[in-house]
């Protein structure tokens, strides 16, 4: 079948994208779905910044790429082995997926999964195969998924079904930002209640990461950005005490705020110099994390004496330690039943027409989440 689809043939474009338009809107041929893979219409796709870096080149990814990872879907037809899901079901795809048999897998680290990470590093399938060309070429699928598209055809292990009873636009938020955010909080920190939680900028997963903080019971909980107005939405949504980064004083004001630092900090925005700061707020004895992806040449620094002496925790976290079939269910009902508002991250919806500008006002913070509604 032929699909409409954003397709990123070339990194590194400049700024505004609205201009150099990195994503060109092309007419692609979408084959029928293999035996373990299923055809769906896309709802719902996140504009997030695993995709931005991807425009910009801080993340390489095979190249033409139909882009987008992000997603809710109904399904349209199941592949012949695929006997639990029927046409008209309600998806959330995960951005990587999970064979459920490798060694990372079978410990219950989905995130970890040996082929999805093979799978998705070649623009693949799991099964290995591609399924979308333009002129006879095949292109590559981004994270498994290809998500700013009409139809996509995907493997069984990238998606989880999901109730009626969300609006597939909310829905798409549980894909990625809300999966990885919350996931940090709840099954790499496991923080507990009356702990402190600092969080390192506040983007749709650094946002995530507080609604999770808040759903957990955290008593203190410190959130840091760049920008006065994520504060101010960052207050809204529960945070107890709040920082502009670039505050040279930020740093020693946290730590007397919090009485020499947090239980836990964690680092969303992908930079050295965002990680140093999570770490030295984080008080003896507390734990580190980052689920920010850094280009792949960044490097940060810390003094291995305080990691010693101070009995301190460096870790990370990827698609927030979760287990899809598990996980996004699980905050999909905390949603519902209103103790994870995670509606509040919706910043904005349009058309697959604007995604360039909506790559724009994501690279400028106009927005948490922007979704393209097909």
């Amino acid at each position: 079948m032929r699909i409409s689809s954003a397709v990123l043939r070339q990194s590194g474009l400049p700024k505004p994208y609205a201009t150099s338009r990195p994503l060109s809107i092309e007419t692609l041929e979408l084959a029928p779905p293999g035996p373990d893979e299923v055809l769906v219409k896309i709802a719902g796709a996140g504009v997030c910044h695993s995709d931005l870096s991807g425009i910009n080149g801080d993340r390489p990814r095979p190249l033409p790429v139909a882009l987008g990872h992000e997603a809710s879907a109904v399904v349209e037809e199941p592949g012949s082995n695929v006997k639990d899901l029927k046409r008209g079901d309600h998806v959330v795809m995960s951005f990587l997926p999970v064979c459920g048999v490798c060694p990372s897998c079978a410990s219950g680290r989905a995130s970890l999964c040996e082929p999805g990470h093979a799978a998705n590093a070649s623009g693949t399938l799991l099964s290995g195969a591609r399924r979308i060309t333009c002129d006879g070429v095949e292109m590559n699928h981004h994270s498994g998924v290809s998500a700013f598209s009409e139809y996509a055809v995907i493997s069984r292990r990238s998606m989880v079904k999901i109730t009626d009873a969300i609006s597939l636009t909310h829905a798409a938020l549980f894909g990625c930002a809300v999966m990885t955010g919350v996931g940090m909080i709840v099954n790499t920190c496991k923080v507990s209640p009356g702990q402190s939680v600092g969080i390192v900028g506040l983007g749709g997963v650094g946002l995530s990461a507080l609604l999770g903080a808040v759903a957990a019971g955290a008593g203190r909980i410190v959130a840091i950005d760049i920008l006065p107005e994520k504060l101010e939405l960052a207050r809204s949504m529960g945070a107890t005490d709040t920082f502009l980064a670039t505050d040279p004083e930020a740093t020693k004001e946290i730590r007397a705020a919090t009485n020499g630092g947090v239980d836990y900090a964690v680092e969303m925005a992908g930079s050295p110099r965002a990680f140093e700061m999570a770490f030295s707020i984080t008080r003896r004895g507390g734990t580190t994390a980052s689920a920010g992806l850094a280009r792949p040449d960044a490097i940060f620094q810390i003094p291995p004496v305080t990691l010693v002496a101070d009995e301190r925790v460096v870790r990370g976290s990827y698609m927030g330690s979760c287990v899809p079939s598990r996980d996004i269910p699980r905050y999909i009902d905390l949603f519902l039943a209103g103790k994870l508002p995670v509606d509040k991250l919706l910043s904005s919806t349009g058309p697959l027409s604007g995604i360039n500008e909506a790559f724009d006002r994501l690279d400028r913070g106009d927005v948490v989440r922007h979704i393209i509604e097909m």
